[in-house]
């Protein structure tokens, strides 16, 4: 498998295993890193079962290439017993065709003549005349030639079986040095898949023992979601409640202001028209205009509200985990029942220890442990425009304000930490609008 191969799978596996744990954050961060566990487990099985299957697959090749070479030694073996036969047979052959000659050849020069086992072979009889004899003497020489070229001819044939022999010898040597590399590379293959195996069992062994030990959990981290719910909608309830009177208390104020503006209006009209009845009267009857001071102050012109709040971020991170729905990651426990749960704010990526201040100013309505949501603050910042808004931040290793302090833009209200249900340093940040939950980036 090549590097990069390898690197993408890595990077992938490791983009998987962050989603895990950012879908399942509310957790309690065992519960998440177990599921994570888990998740990895389920996805490093497959390229676990597809590294055995090509393991095997050398193992087959390997003992193919063995059984091949084993049998090509086998017939390289009957080869080379073939021509040990035929030079067995050769070599028979030569040795009566040497005694041959050799009898003609003693024959002749102890008698002159052919041996009486020639004559036999050539069909005379021991009464033959000269002439017979000679014919026979000069048959036996034919004979003896032949048999000499015979003997040569064996030879040659006994010289090149010999050749073909070492040569055959050599292919066997080379083809059982083959058979035992073969032999080493089977092994090997085999010692691989056997290792590749084992990984596959170890990793559907453990995928089983975290699925049976997160099941076995699922009514304990149920109860704690209640429970973390319940704390979260109290802590909801309470900042809807606020705004809904700060809300109510704005809109009293601003009808209250509104009426006062109206009525000193009118005074101050009526005022400009009594001014302006005195200085006509006086002009009919012929007397200088006088310059009157009005006895009422002029009213305010009416004020124009602000249209947003203005709000700074709280941290300088980036964000690793925006507003919206996230499903239960495919091969986990659905813990929640509704196949996700809502990430109902930011989570900004900042180290512990780093400050968190305050996007605008307003004051302090919680400053305090959450449970889940670990140390938490948050903030009402009024209401603008008919809005009321409040932010809150989850997670802090501490925070540095109090309840009913005000606090002004950019001051630091706490520090990023990991407390509660955190499975590492970030800051988790909310913001509610008249009573609901809102995706923080329209506000920012």
């Amino acid at each position: 498998m090549q590097a990069d191969e390898l690197d993408d799978r890595k990077q992938a596996l490791e983009q998987e295993i962050a989603q895990v744990e950012q879908s399942l954050e509310f957790l309690d961060e065992d519960i998440v890193k177990t599921v994570a566990r888990l998740k990895e487990y389920q996805t490093q099985l497959p390229g676990a079962q597809q590294a055995l299957a090509e393991a095997q697959g050398r193992v087959e090749e390997a003992a193919a290439q063995v059984a091949a070479l084993s049998q090509r030694v086998d017939l390289a073996l009957q080869t080379k017993d073939k021509i040990n036969q035929q030079l067995a047979d050769d070599e028979a052959r030569m040795e009566d065709t040497r005694k041959l000659i050799g009898q003609i050849a003693t024959q002749a020069y102890k008698q002159g003549g052919v041996p009486s086992n020639l004559q036999l072979f050539f069909g005379s009889g021991p009464k033959a005349g000269l002439a017979d004899t000679i014919s026979l003497a000069d048959q036996a020489l034919r004979t003896q030639n032949a048999a000499l070229d015979r003997l040569s001819q064996q030879n040659a044939a006994n010289v090149n079986a010999q050749a073909r022999l070492e040569a055959v010898e050599e292919e066997i040597r080379s083809l059982k040095e083959q058979a035992e590399e073969a032999l080493a590379v089977e092994q090997s293959a085999r010692d691989e898949a056997a290792a590749e195996k084992e990984k596959v069992d170890q990793l559907i062994a453990d995928t089983s023992a975290l699925s049976d030990e997160l099941q076995a959990r699922k009514p304990e981290i149920q109860k704690k979601l209640r429970q973390a719910e319940t704390e979260h909608a109290q802590v909801q309830a309470d900042i809807a409640e606020r705004q809904e009177r700060e809300r109510r208390e704005a809109e009293e104020r601003r009808r209250r202001a509104e009426a006062e503006r109206k009525a000193a209006q009118q005074a101050w009209e009526r005022e400009q028209a009594r001014i302006k009845a005195a200085q006509a009267a006086a002009a009919a009857k012929g007397q200088p205009v006088p310059q009157i001071v009005p006895t009422v102050p002029k009213p305010p012109a009416a004020p124009s509200e602000p249209s947003s709040f203005g709000l700074i971020a709280p941290v300088s991170a980036w964000v690793s985990s925006g507003f919206g729905w996230r499903p239960t990651p495919a091969g986990t426990i659905d813990f929640g029942g509704s196949g996700g749960y809502m990430h109902t704010g930011l989570d900004y990526a900042a180290g512990c220890g780093t400050p968190v201040k305050a996007p605008a100013s307003g004051s302090v309505m919680y400053a305090e442990w959450g449970g889940a949501a670990g140390n938490f603050v948050v903030i009402s910042h009024g209401v603008v425009a008919g809005n009321a808004l409040a932010t809150k931040y989850f997670h802090l290793t501490r925070s540095v304000v109090y309840p009913g302090q005000s606090v002004g833009q950019g001051q630091v209200i706490g520090y990023v930490g990991t407390t509660g249900n955190s499975t590492g340093c970030h800051l988790h940040f909310e913001t509610v609008l008249n009573g609901s939950l809102v995706n923080p980036s329209g506000l920012l």
